[in-house]
């Protein structure tokens, strides 16, 4: 479930009058707009795109992928390696930590071959991957394309570093039920001005020079307006959910437990082996190689796939108000 704060629609309805105003509905100034602003809330440059997918499909074709593999976790959404695959990639799935939900260090090189090109790090939960300083030295030692899955990540960082910093590039996404949603689109960010050139280009059909390979990825300027409306009220959304998850530490000791130097935006509250009263949707139920019929032992994400879930921390969830020992007895039986 999302809120909207009334500010936001506020702020929306002024921006809307003003996109129709100007005759642009898209390529104009609120799109723009958009970037800059996350490119100052993320610490990196920025491009905005249709959604958190094409974002993925864009950072994979810009690390040249096709005709090689990539390693996927198994622990994901299935645009993850649907994107691998719309980008010519060949999807090798690997095992993940019990502490974080992400992919492992040690399955990255267990399932490393002479023809792997890229790695996809997948963040989970509204944190980032809790080795993504060894993943990316890794990646950096053995030439492979980092790149980053941020789908749950606004406002997550690791040593003051936001996901999308430790490799390639990062892709994030806007879907209705993200921290910051504006119910489709998604953000790429790199430290890469070469990787920022690509994207733009890959977004609009590659115009105008059509070097690049493209297709139809913009952002229209209605969306755009909504992400600068929503991404006002981000940090008083974060500060929410974060303010709800110290609640809930208090209450769940079988936990995700953040080390020290992380920041999380709890996209989600993970625990394990607890039975709910009240709980939103799991993570990952489903694991991606089980829908792709592809064989393999995933034995840490078959266990998270059976032994989490997650109690309430949407915005607007009226559990903030309450004591930790009112709260344990609302969620547990």
């Amino acid at each position: 479930m999302i809120r909207l704060e009334e500010a936001a629609v506020r702020r929306f309805h002024e921006l809307s009058d003003k996109v129709l105003r100007s005759g642009f509905l898209s390529e104009g100034e609120l799109t723009k707009q958009f970037e800059a602003q996350w490119q100052e809330f993320a610490g990196l440059p920025a491009v905005a795109v249709s959604s958190g997918g094409f974002a993925l499909w864009a950072l994979l074709e810009a690390a040249g992928v096709r005709g090689h593999e990539v390693i996927v976790p198994t622990n994901t959404f299935m645009a993850t390696p649907l994107a691998v695959e719309k980008a010519g990639g060949k999807v090798v799935f690997a095992d993940c930590n019990r502490q974080d939900l992400c992919l492992s260090l040690k399955d990255i090189e267990a399932v490393m071959t002479p023809a792997t090109k890229a790695v996809v790090l997948v963040h989970i939960g509204g944190h980032l991957a809790f080795e993504s300083e060894a993943i990316a030295r890794f990646c950096k030692d053995k030439g492979l394309a980092l790149i980053e899955d941020c789908a749950h990540a606004h406002g997550a960082t690791l040593h003051g570093k936001a996901g999308g910093s430790f490799g390639l590039g990062g892709a994030y996404s806007f879907y209705a039920t993200k921290t910051l949603t504006i119910g489709e689109g998604g953000m790429v960010v790199s430290n890469s001005n070469e990787v920022i050139e690509f994207v733009r280009s890959f977004r609009n059909y590659g115009k105008f020079a059509y070097k690049v390979a493209g297709f139809h990825g913009r952002m229209s300027e209605i969306t755009a307006a909504l992400g600068v409306a929503q991404l006002e009220q981000l940090p008083k959304i974060l500060d929410w959910k974060r303010r709800l998850a110290a609640k809930y530490d208090e209450i769940f000791a079988n936990r995700v437990s953040l080390p020290e130097g992380m920041v999380s935006g709890y996209y989600k509250y993970i625990v394990f082996e607890e039975t709910l009263k009240e709980k939103t949707g799991a993570v990952y139920s489903d694991l991606c190689h089980s829908l792709r019929g592809v064989a393999g032992n995933f034995p840490e994400s078959e266990w998270i796939a059976k032994h989490h879930s997650c109690p309430p921390i949407w915005y607007g969830y009226d559990g903030i108000d309450l004591n930790p020992e009112a709260l344990r007895q609302r969620l547990l039986s």
